[in-house]
């Protein structure tokens, strides 16, 4: 089975569909215009292919998510990862702070996380 990736424009698209579900498929025309500066026919296009690929469904021309935003984001994160730090999660931290300062919150719920997440 193929990996379901979403591209850039995917994900913006699954935005529109995940802030709005369910959502006409007219009035996410709209939506996609206003946010996105997209034009009916590209739109169109996008609800037939992400529907043809599980991402969506559009039944009775109102469009929901099959793929949620957060199984989305951890597809995608951990592919990041994966492709550009070999995967290791200290290396991307590293890379990601780059010298900047987190807040003793922001530490504190780091370290929560990864308690929750040990082995």
């Amino acid at each position: 089975m193929e990996e379901r990736r979403l591209c850039e424009s995917d994900f913006r698209f699954m935005q529109v569909v995940w802030d709005s579900e369910p959502v006409g498929s007219m009035n996410l025309v709209k939506l996609c215009a206003e946010r996105l500066g997209w034009k009916k026919s590209t739109t169109f296009t996008m609800i037939r292919k992400l529907a043809e690929r599980g991402f969506i469904k559009n039944e009775n021309s109102v469009v929901t998510a099959l793929v949620g935003r957060d199984e989305a984001r951890k597809k995608e994160s951990s592919l990041f990862i994966e492709q550009t730090f070999g995967g290791s999660l200290p290396i991307f931290l590293a890379s990601f702070f780059g010298g900047k300062k987190i807040t003793e919150e922001e530490a504190e719920e780091l370290k929560k996380l990864i308690d929750e997440h040990k082995e």
